[in-house]
C-alpha cells in the first residue's frame, strides 16, 4: 500500500509595476495548518465539502503556525483583499496530482505583504496554508500575481 510520504506547497508571486515591467519575483514554501489537513480529509469523501479557491495577503509577519485559522493581519482593503483564483491540477508525478490556484491583485493603495494563506471561503473559513513573504511593498496601480501548488505525491 502506498503512503502519503509528501504534502508541499508553493507559492509563486510576481509583482508587475504601473509600467508594465515586472520589478520582482519571488518564491515560498507553506505551512499547511492542522485544519487544512482536516480539511483535505473531508474533501476525499464528502462532495459537499467546500474546496480551496481563495487567496488572500496580510501585513503580519509572525511566524505561521500549524494551528493558525487565519492570517494575523489580512488586507481587506485596497483591491489587495481576500479573491477567488482560478484552480486546476497539474502533474507533478502522477497525472492531475497537484492542486493549483492562480490570482491576481491590482491594488489601489500602498501595503507591504508579509503573509499569505489560501481559503475555502471569501471571507472566512478554512486556512489550508499559510507562509511569510517577507516585506514585499506594493503601491497604488501595481498588480500582484500569485500562483499556490500544492503537489501530493506518494
Amino acid at each position: 500500500m502506498d503512503t502519503l510520504k509528501n504534502l508541499k506547497g508553493v507559492y509563486n508571486f510576481t509583482i508587475t509595476g504601473t509600467d508594465g515591467v515586472i520589478r520582482d519575483t519571488f518564491r515560498v514554501e507553506n505551512l499547511v495548518t492542522n485544519a487544512g489537513f482536516a480539511q483535505l480529509a473531508l474533501l476525499a469523501g464528502d462532495a459537499a465539502a467546500v474546496p480551496f479557491t481563495y487567496l488572500a495577503v496580510g501585513t503580519s509577519s509572525t511566524a505561521p503556525a500549524v494551528t493558525d485559522t487565519a492570517l494575523g493581519a489580512e488586507i481587506t482593503t485596497i483591491g489587495l483583499e481576500r479573491v477567488a483564483g482560478t484552480v486546476s491540477r497539474v502533474t507533478t508525478n502522477v497525472t492531475n496530482d497537484t492542486y493549483r490556484v492562480t490570482t491576481t491583485w491590482t491594488a489601489t493603495g500602498s501595503a507591504t505583504v508579509e503573509e499569505v494563506g489560501v481559503f475555502n471561503d471569501a471571507t472566512t473559513g478554512t486556512m489550508l496554508s499559510h507562509a511569510l513573504t517577507t516585506s514585499k511593498a506594493i503601491s497604488s496601480g501595481e498588480i500582484l500575481t500569485g500562483v499556490y501548488t500544492l503537489a501530493i505525491a506518494v
